[in-house]
C-alpha cells in the first residue's frame, strides 16, 4: 500500500484509503490513505520547517542540488513510466515523454538559480539609493490534476524550489502514485527532507484544507475552471498569491494557403494525444470553406490509422480515457451534436474489440459543422473528439475562434506573414502558436486569459511568480564609519 511523503519519508496513516484504478482494465492498481486536516497539517508544519534552511540556502547552491535530483529521477524513467500508464492510462511512449518532460522542467529552473537577482536604483535622493530584493514566500501548495500529473507537478516544482520555496503537493486522488515515487527519488537525489511533500486525497477535504492552511503563502493550481473559481475564494480568505491554470478550448485555424499536410499531422496529434484529455488541445478547427474537403481527407486518414488500446501495448496512439465519468461526459458531448445535425466524419463510439470491453475506451471522433450552440462548441472537451466548422475567411474564423469563455492556447497554419500577424494580435488566449503543434516550451510565458485562468508559468516570468518583491532604501550618513 502506498502511503503519503512527509518530511523526507513515507508516513503511515490511519483511516479510509482511495483505489487507483488503471483506466484500460479497471483492476485496483494500489490504494492510498485520504488525508484529512491532521495530515495536511502535518505536511505543511514539515514544509514551514525546512523552508527556514532551504531559504537560506544559497540559489545558485539549490539550483545545483536540485539538478543532481532531478537527473536521480531520470535514471529510473521507465520504471516511472510504467507507473504512470497503469494509473493514469496513456500509452507508455506518452508516458515516457511526460517523465522526461518533468526532469527537463526542473533542469531548466536548476540552470536559472544562478541568475537569480534583484536590482539597485541610484540617486533617489541626495546620498540615497534603492534596492530591489527578491525573496521567495514561504510554503506553497502544488495541487496537480490527473492528466498530466507529472508534468504539471514539474511545472510548480521547478519555479518553486529554485526560488527558495518549499512544496506540499496535492496529486489528484486517481493518479497520486508516480508522484509519491518522483518525490523519494528526489529525496534520494539529494533533495533535503520537508523540502517537498506529497499528500493523498480528496479535493474537497484535503485540498481545501491545504489551500485554507494558514502557514501556506502561495497556491499553484492546475484543473477545472470551476475548481479554480472556488480555490481563488478560499485562497482570498488569507490574501494567499495564486496561480491558476485552468480549462481552455483552443482554437485552430486552417487558411487556404496553409500547408495542408502539416496542419492535418499538427491537428491530428493536437487533439488525440493523451486521448485529448489536455487543457492545450485543438478543441475546436476552422478551416476555409475553399480547402476544407482536401484537409478532411487527410486529416481523417491519418484518424484512421491511430490505434486504440491500453497504453502498455506497443504501437498504441490512444490508451482509455482516465475514468467512466469522463467517457460518459464524451458520449453526451457527442450525441448533443449529432441531435443538433453534426454530420459524423469518423469514430463516435466505444471500441466494438472484445478485448476492449473492459476499460474506459473510446474512438478518436471527427464532427463536421455542428451546431454554434451544441456542447462541443460551448464546453471544454476533454477527450478524443474534434468538432470542424467550414469558414469563408479568416475574419470569420477568427471571431468563431474569440467566442468562447476560455482562452488559453490557439493557433493558425498559413503562409502569409498578415495573416499570421494578424491571428497573433487578435486571438484572445495566453500562447499562440503559428504553424506549430501545440508545444509548450520552458522558455516562455504560458498561462491563460478569460476564464482560463491567470499568472505564469514557464519562462523566468514565472518566478516572479513564487517571489516576494521587496523595496529597501539605503541613506548614508554624513560621518559614518567605514
Amino acid at each position: 500500500m502506498a502511503e503519503m511523503f512527509i518530511g523526507g519519508e513515507f508516513v503511515r496513516a490511519e483511516g479510509e484509503r482511495f483505489p487507483v484504478v488503471d483506466p484500460a482494465t479497471e483492476e485496483v492498481v494500489d490504494t492510498v490513505p485520504l488525508a484529512g486536516p491532521e495530515e495536511v497539517d502535518l505536511a505543511v508544519r514539515n514544509a514551514h520547517e525546512a523552508f527556514q534552511s532551504w531559504s537560506a540556502t544559497p540559489a545558485a547552491r539549490r539550483g545545483d542540488i536540485l539538478l543532481r535530483a532531478a537527473q536521480h529521477v531520470h535514471h529510473h524513467l521507465e520504471e516511472l513510466a510504467h507507473s504512470l500508464t497503469r494509473e493514469q492510462g496513456k500509452p507508455l511512449r506518452e508516458s515516457r515523454l511526460e517523465i522526461r518532460r518533468f526532469v527537463e522542467t526542473l533542469v531548466h529552473y536548476a540552470g536559472l538559480g544562478r541568475n537569480l537577482r534583484g536590482g539597485y536604483v541610484p540617486n533617489l535622493d541626495e546620498g540615497t539609493y534603492g534596492l530591489v530584493l527578491k525573496r521567495p514566500m514561504g510554503v506553497v501548495a502544488a495541487i496537480v490534476p490527473w492528466n498530466f500529473p507529472t508534468t504539471l507537478l514539474g511545472n510548480k516544482l521547478g519555479p518553486a524550489l529554485v526560488a527558495g520555496n518549499t512544496v506540499v503537493a496535492k496529486p489528484a486522488e486517481t493518479t497520486p502514485l508516480t508522484a509519491l515515487r518522483i518525490a523519494q527519488l528526489l529525496r534520494e537525489g539529494g533533495l533535503p527532507a520537508g523540502v517537498f511533500n506529497v499528500i493523498t486525497g480528496i479535493g474537497p477535504v484535503a485540498g481545501e484544507a491545504l489551500v485554507r492552511h494558514p502557514l501556506v503563502r502561495k497556491v499553484a493550481f492546475t484543473g477545472s475552471t470551476e475548481v479554480g473559481k472556488r480555490i481563488m475564494a478560499l485562497a482570498a480568505g488569507g490574501v494567499k498569491r495564486v496561480t491558476l491554470e485552468l480549462g481552455g478550448s483552443d482554437p485552430m485555424i486552417v487558411c487556404d494557403d496553409a500547408d495542408l499536410d502539416a496542419a492535418a499531422g499538427a491537428a491530428s496529434v493536437g487533439r488525440f494525444f493523451n486521448c485529448g484529455q489536455a487543457c492545450v488541445a485543438v478543441k475546436r478547427l476552422y478551416v476555409f470553406e475553399s480547402v476544407a474537403e482536401q484537409f478532411l481527407e487527410k486529416l481523417l486518414a491519418r484518424v484512421r490509422r491511430l490505434r486504440v488500446g491500453p497504453g502498455l501495448e506497443e504501437g498504441v496512439h490512444l490508451g482509455p480515457l482516465h475514468m467512466q465519468r469522463q467517457r460518459e461526459r464524451i458520449e453526451q458531448q457527442v450525441q448533443d451534436a449529432l441531435d443538433r445535425g453534426a454530420r459524423l466524419l469518423a469514430g463516435g463510439r466505444r471500441p466494438e474489440e472484445p478485448r476492449l470491453q473492459r476499460g474506459f475506451f473510446y474512438e478518436p471522433t471527427v464532427l463536421l459543422d455542428p451546431d454554434p450552440h451544441s456542447r462541443v462548441a460551448q464546453e471544454e472537451v476533454f477527450g478524443p473528439v474534434l468538432p470542424v466548422w467550414r469558414v469563408h475567411d479568416l475574419e470569420e474564423a477568427l471571431e468563431r475562434a474569440n467566442d468562447s469563455p476560455y482562452g488559453l492556447g490557439s493557433s493558425i497554419w498559413t503562409r502569409s506573414l498578415e495573416r499570421a500577424s494578424l491571428a497573433a494580435e487578435r486571438l484572445e488566449a495566453g500562447y499562440t502558436w503559428v504553424n506549430s503543434v501545440n508545444r509548450i516550451y520552458d522558455e516562455l510565458p504560458f498561462g491563460g486569459v478569460k476564464q482560463s485562468g491567470f499568472g505564469k508559468e514557464h519562462g523566468l516570468e514565472a518566478l516572479d511568480y513564487y517571489m516576494e518583491t521587496k523595496s529597501v532604501v539605503v541613506r548614508a550618513l554624513e560621518g559614518g564609519s567605514g
